[in-house]
């Protein structure tokens, strides 16, 4: 039979796959709870911060702004931005590639991540934002 199971916010584990610049925390997933198809965890944004380009293969990602905005660039020059406020949910479809980024200088970007794979899938690509 299956259980309830509580993680609590003080036991999330940062050992899942990371994006430079982004901090991802594991917390509902086979290992940490027995979930067979859903992972869940935290992602932090540190103030000032932006991610490398990545995209999350073939998995849905959703998203909720705890605190913070986040700004998610999009497009097949980064040329088109989404914004997202405490309060807002994003949704990135599967193999959709882009970047993230935290506009304040003070205050980090707190977002719950859902995914619809058990795998927190990360694939980081080799691009320079700078160079563009």
């Amino acid at each position: 039979m299956a259980e309830v199971v509580v993680v609590r916010g003080d036991g999330l584990d940062s050992n899942t796959p990371q994006t430079p610049g982004l901090q991802r925390f594991e917390a509902v997933s086979t290992r940490m709870a027995s979930s067979e198809k859903l992972w869940m965890g935290l992602s932090v944004l540190p103030a000032g911060e932006r991610t490398g380009v990545h995209h999350h293969g073939d998995s849905e990602t959703a998203v909720y702004v705890l605190s913070g905005v986040g700004r998610w660039w999009v497009g097949d020059n980064f040329d088109q931005m989404r914004e997202a406020h405490a309060g807002d949910f994003v949704f990135i479809p599967p193999g959709v590639v882009h970047w993230e980024e935290n506009p304040s200088e003070t205050e980090p970007v707190r977002m719950i991540v859902s995914r619809s794979t058990q795998d927190a899938i990360v694939v980081n690509l080799d691009v320079d934002l700078d160079a563009r």
